[in-house]
């Protein structure tokens, strides 16, 4: 997989966007607390997680950097979308370096369809490191990957959530469906 179809730019919450975002975007997307208790909130009816895979793979060149690994490394990749009502509304893909598959991380890969957050937020001793905010344009590899058929930009956000003292990248896309 190429670097240049995968770049995004990231950049803090402070420091970008933000004469761009609406208020009820900024509200998701800089939200320090677990995104999942905030959808079962915010469902009307269901709230459930879809895995579109799972898979030992290499992550792109933006990952890499930001967990400070080394060029093809390997990682296992989760990609899930979040679902209200059975209507997709959030995009996740988390890498989970294989050096932190040790001890009681290996179980995170056997999620199936139970939500990461859940287990990252239930753990009295997670860190999350802070926040990176981007824009997901229409041309960009990673939107055909979330499923949206909308041709406008798709805001995310992504942390390094540091779980038994190994890290894991989780990145959050926030569909249209979401905010309508």
């Amino acid at each position: 997989m190429s670097g240049h179809h995968t770049r995004l730019r990231w950049c803090n919450q402070k420091s970008c966007f933000s004469t761009e975002l609406n208020a009820e975007i900024k509200s998701w997307l800089f939200d320090s607390g677990s995104l999942t208790a905030r959808l079962l909130k915010h469902c009307s009816g269901t709230f459930s997680v879809k895995v579109l895979s799972v898979k030992r793979a290499t992550p792109t060149p933006d990952e890499i950097k930001a967990l400070k690994l080394k060029v093809r490394s390997q990682a296992i990749i989760r990609q899930v979308l979040l679902l209200c009502d059975g209507q997709p509304v959030v995009y996740a893909r988390t890498i989970i370096p294989v050096s932190s598959l040790r001890g009681s991380l290996r179980g995170i890969v056997l999620l199936g369809n139970r939500s990461l957050g859940a287990v990252l937020f239930s753990d009295k001793n997670m860190q999350r490191k802070p926040m990176e905010i981007t824009s997901l344009k229409v041309t960009h590899k990673f939107h055909a990957w979330t499923g949206c058929s909308s041709k406008e930009a798709i805001w995310g956000r992504r942390s390094i959530f540091i779980l038994k003292n190994q890290e894991l990248l989780v990145s959050e896309f926030f569909l249209p469906e979401l905010l309508n």
